[in-house]
């Protein structure tokens, strides 16, 4: 394949495809450590705000009165509630990372932040199902930071130290989800846990308001940081006065301006966007499912855990992650290339869904004793090792855009994509749990069954990837 610059366009891929012509990488460069200390402030801020609900949603659905005194019910709502911000965020999330290639990626970071801190006051205020769900569809509109954030860890990194820059973005979330349900599970119902300091009428009526209260303070304290020291990363350009279509606006920019979402579509994106897709798909259909497993009552197949435990079980795995990732990610990458990796943490997909049947039967017959809680430090690890997926396929991505100013585009395409997906894989899980136990498919096991052929025939696609990201041109 030529190389020589006559056969580059603005749709050809940031990186080359033969390996051959790939030249020897370059010895990393130091990573702006403060400017990404910024990004990852903010990143922490969606698992920290996201994770705390997960501890005490199925105990919140089940004292609004709303399932008719059937636990068994509990899934269709929780996953509903659960899914909400991201059927929402894929409503906007493209728009504000197209947004941020032209305006910049701080003022759309900043919104998105507010965003997030408002709908978590409201979401703690909520006595009612749907003022529930008008808090989590706020929540959605307005934050399209991640496909933002991780096109800003794309500009202040290169193909020289990308590796170390992308690693740190699971560990951050690994990080915020130990922290969001240690603290949704420590801090509901303060009245009950807290007497002598919660001794307010205002915290029986809200028992969930402290956890939310202290999640969006966080966001606060982030976004103030954020206003103040972070520094652009779009450079500034001549504003276009007249904009009637893409059209239009892709010959109103130079040759190195964003792309009309069209001449984004090209196969590197696409097949990158597509795995991302599945696995967002089958983390959070997991990640869902879990938690309300874990508290359902072991008479309906689940475990019977309280909130504190699954927050303890929640943060320990977020801890074991973030550990783990720092420690191991970016040397394990360069040992064993990205695609590699990433079908391996695919495969720990149909285990984890297999074995949760298995808990089941076993906490039927001899209680919830050693062997079951074996069985769960087992799925939590192969979750550990199904993180390392993220971090590679990030890298996947965001080599893949079409030209640098299209990044954000790129981003906010994946994560449109990765956001509807999202929508539909928790309430997608919890109700097929619920109709599973209701009905009795399959022995109430229905749903493990149908996850696991999920999980196997992704990877077929998985193994669609290249065998390493295409070298950036960084020049």
């Amino acid at each position: 394949m030529p190389t020589d610059s006559a056969f580059l366009d603005e749709e050809t891929p940031l990186l080359s495809s033969p390996v051959s012509d790939v030249p020897k990488k370059r010895q990393p460069r130091p990573l702006p450590k403060f400017q990404i200390a910024i990004v990852l402030l903010m990143q922490i801020c969606e698992p920290i705000t996201s994770q705390s609900i997960y501890p005490y949603i199925n105990q919140l659905v089940s004292e609004l009165d709303i399932t008719g005194g059937d636990e068994r019910k509990v899934g269709y709502y929780a996953g509903l509630i659960e899914s909400l911000f991201f059927a929402t965020e894929a409503l906007t999330v493209l728009q504000w990372s197209r947004l941020s290639d032209f305006i910049g990626r701080k003022p759309v970071l900043l919104t998105g932040l507010i965003g997030l801190s408002l709908s978590m006051l409201c979401f703690g205020l909520s006595r009612t199902f749907w003022t529930l769900v008008i808090s989590r569809c706020i929540c959605g509109l307005l934050n399209g930071n991640i496909g933002v954030m991780k096109s800003v860890m794309g500009e202040l990194t290169d193909s020289s130290n990308r590796a170390e820059g992308f690693a740190l973005m699971p560990v951050v979330w690994a990080a915020g989800a130990t922290i969001g349900p240690l603290m949704g599970g420590s801090l509901s119902k303060p009245h009950e846990r807290f007497p002598t300091v919660f001794k307010d009428q205002f915290w029986k009526e809200y028992p969930y308001f402290l956890p939310c209260v202290a999640t969006s303070g966080f966001v606060c304290i982030a976004t103030i940081i954020t206003a103040i020291f972070f520094r652009e990363t779009v450079p500034k350009r001549k504003r276009v006065t007249s904009i009637s279509s893409e059209t239009t606006l892709a010959d109103a920019l130079d040759g190195d301006g964003p792309l009309p979402l069209r001449k984004i579509l090209v196969y590197p994106v696409l097949i990158s966007v597509a795995n991302y897709v599945v696995l967002a798909f089958l983390n959070i259909m997991l990640g869902a499912l879990l938690p309300l497993f874990f508290a359902m009552p072991v008479e309906i197949g689940g475990l019977g855990f309280n909130p504190p435990t699954i927050g303890y079980i929640w943060g320990s795995y977020g801890a074991v992650t973030g550990i783990f990732n720092i420690l191991y990610f970016a040397k394990i990458l360069r040992r064993f290339g990205e695609k590699r990796i990433f079908i391996s943490g695919m495969c720990v997909f149909a285990p984890c869904f297999m074995l949760m049947p298995i808990m089941s039967i076993c906490a039927r017959q001899w209680g919830v004793g050693p062997l079951v809680w074996a069985m769960v430090v087992m799925v939590l690890v192969m979750m550990v090792f199904m993180d390392m997926s993220y971090g590679c396929i990030f890298m996947f991505v965001t080599a893949s855009a079409p030209n640098k100013r299209s990044l954000g585009a790129t981003n906010g395409l994946s994560q449109m994509t990765v956001s509807i997906a999202r929508a539909i894989g928790p309430a997608l899980s919890t109700s097929l749990f619920s109709y599973s136990v209701q009905h009795n498919i399959i022995g109430g096991y229905g749903v493990y069954v149908l996850m696991t052929i999920l999980s196997l025939l992704a990877l077929t696609l998985a193994v669609q990837l290249p065998a390493q990201v295409w070298e950036e041109n960084d020049d």
